[in-house]
């Protein structure tokens, strides 16, 4: 009898397990024929997010060559074979710096997928079921049923590997208070959601919306609700109204965008990382005791890894920026015990300011400033963005760059500590503002929009609040004091927590014995991914991979040449479901 495994996500997280299976099958199961059921509701290889149906104004927030589906030889550890194969790039013939479009992304993938099913063993089969999964049962040591909405009987399989993708959260309690006040006044509230899935026809032409996220769902809302309703620029960049735009007013707790992708190439020697943030030191914190307290014991390591990125590039690239040879440097920074002595060290080797590694400037800009009216924060924010679009395109500035590099090797790193609690999720928020901000382009037509008026800068640790007695929502920020704005419309501009999902399967595998973590995050094995079960330990026959596990990492596809951790994850789920098949059918 065909062994069977059921596979549930289609998006490029499922696609790589089995680019994986077909990988590793002729050395750990004799190449013998697989019986794959796919389950999706979504086309496979985009899923929901990369699928072909959405809006062709969305691009993706890589260049076309920072974005690959395959292995090669950076992948360490990689137990399986490394299978290279094209970048985006590479496939379609674009532009390698150029910056495609989510639907163009969605065919490299519908490739991949593509290529990835042909590589399975002779004799293979891989049924697709176009349904949302919503129970598993079966026990530990037999074939499992996966159960799917509006089907009497389920699929099975001898096991299960959840590739669920981002999905969708249910609301926190201030979330539902909003939506009960929106209720009562007639209002819009839009919670965290994907924009591309918004009914944005609710937000009506020419009214305040206040807008409540700076990153790259702001991004997309603003495209959407611009160049989406007919509006356009100009030969010069300035933007020509259609007259159907809301106006945008725009705040989060840092006040600005994420900074802008980085507009050059890497040249010349590479940092050796990692150096301060690797396996060695992840081992010292698993073997500690207690728990791993995030921000006192992991954001230093990653904070130190981060600032040795930047200066190796900075001595090696721009020593005339310097006053000290750099192996004198590296030796003072490696002999540093604290963060004050680290940066007295660069004050007295690095003379400008702009030179050094400060993350908590970094972090938090506008902390201090302070505006006298809406006016004066929409030219300084103008002037921030300019000049974060100059400095993101000047290869004199390419610490930055080092930085980038060194962010890549510590998201290597975080899979293996599990749930890292809410300082976590800060610094993951930290690390999309650094690492996973929007193309330049699309800062350019940030700067067209503001100039418009379409859109109006809030400013820094934005307040919203419910004005029962005038039946609006109120808005205001510590950037300007006292000046607030009132809007019958509010949109949530960020992405649902993966902690948070409300998804009908995880809810069933908990309350079925799934073990949940502190956060709400579904607790896997770091070394196969298998699902840790309450009191048993990990499940032999199910596997999660993804943003809502404990294993979460930066994303299902990846930067060549960056030894991405979801690969190495892809793999070592892969053999293992390919372990057990060969062991059960003895």
């Amino acid at each position: 009898m065909t062994a069977s495994i059921a596979v549930v996500g289609a998006g490029p997280r499922g696609t790589g397990v089995l680019e994986r299976l077909a990988a590793n099958a002729p050395s750990l199961y004799g190449n013998q024929p697989l019986d794959i059921h796919l389950v999706d509701p979504y086309p496979p290889g985009g899923g929901r997010i990369w699928r072909q149906d959405q809006s062709p104004l969305l691009w993706m927030n890589s260049m076309a060559a920072d974005v690959t589906m395959f292995t090669d030889a950076s992948a360490d550890p990689l137990a399986g074979p490394v299978r290279p194969g094209p970048d985006f790039a590479e496939w379609s013939g674009a532009d390698p710096q150029s910056f495609p479009t989510r639907r163009e992304q969605s065919g490299y993938l519908r490739w991949v997928y593509e290529q990835a099913v042909a590589a399975l063993p002779p004799g293979s089969t891989v049924r697709e079921h176009r349904a949302r999964a919503v129970r598993i049962s079966g026990p530990a040591d037999g074939p499992q049923q996966v159960w799917l909405e509006g089907v009497a009987a389920p699929v099975t399989a001898d096991l299960v590997v959840l590739t669920l993708g981002h999905l969708d959260a249910g609301p926190d309690a201030e979330q539902q208070e909003l939506a009960r006040f929106a209720g009562r006044h007639g209002l819009v509230h839009l919670p965290p959601a994907y924009t591309a899935d918004d009914d944005l026809s609710v937000l009506p032409a020419g009214e305040p919306v206040v807008v409540r996220g700076f990153g790259l769902a702001f991004v997309d809302l603003m495209v959407l609700l611009t160049e989406g309703r007919g509006g356009r620029f100009d030969a010069r960049g300035e933007y020509l109204p259609s007259g159907r735009e809301p106006v945008l007013y725009v705040g989060s707790r840092r006040g600005v965008p994420y900074h802008s992708k980085i507009g050059y190439t890497w040249t010349g020697e590479r940092p050796p990382l990692p150096r301060y943030f690797g396996p060695e030191q992840v081992d010292g914190l698993l073997a500690g005791d207690g728990p791993v307290d995030f921000d006192r014991d992991v954001r230093p390591l990653i904070d130190r890894e981060l600032g040795f990125a930047h200066y190796h590039r900075l001595f090696t690239a721009h020593p005339e920026r310097t006053t000290v040879d750099w192996p004198v440097f590296d030796e003072k920074y490696a002999a540093a015990a604290t963060a004050p002595e680290l940066a007295a060290l660069a004050a007295d080797a690095v003379p400008d300011p702009a030179d050094r590694f400060d993350p908590a400037a970094l972090d938090r800009p506008l902390d201090g400033v302070r505006h006298d009216s809406p006016d004066a924060l929409q030219e300084s924010l103008r002037g921030y963005i300019e000049a974060d679009l100059a400095r993101r395109h000047d290869p004199a500035h390419s610490p930055d760059l080092a930085v980038f590099l060194g962010l890549l090797s510590v998201y290597g790193q975080l899979p293996r500590l599990g749930d890292t609690g809410d300082g976590g999720a800060r610094w993951h928020g930290f690390f999309s503002y650094l690492a996973s901000g929007p193309p330049g382009p699309r800062l350019r037509s940030l700067l067209a929009l503001s100039r418009a008026g379409v859109v109006r800068f809030l400013g820094a640790d934005i307040t919203v609040s419910a004005d029962e007695s005038r039946g609006v929502f109120r808005a205001g920020s510590a950037s300007v004091p006292g000046e607030t704005i009132e809007a019958r419309a509010l949109v949530e501009a960020r992405l649902p927590s993966p902690a948070r999902t409300h998804s009908t399967l995880l809810s069933a595998l908990h309350e079925d014995g799934a073990q949940s973590s502190a956060t709400g995050l579904l607790v896997v094995d770091p070394a196969d991914g298998r699902v840790v079960e309450r009191g048993t330990g990990p499940h032999p026959r199910r596997f999660a991979l993804g943003p809502h596990t404990t294993a979460r990492s930066a994303g299902a596809f990846a930067r060549p040449h960056t030894n991405a951790p979801a690969f190495r994850q892809n793999d070592a789920t892969a053999r293992a479901a390919l372990t057990l098949l060969k062991e059960t059918a003895r």
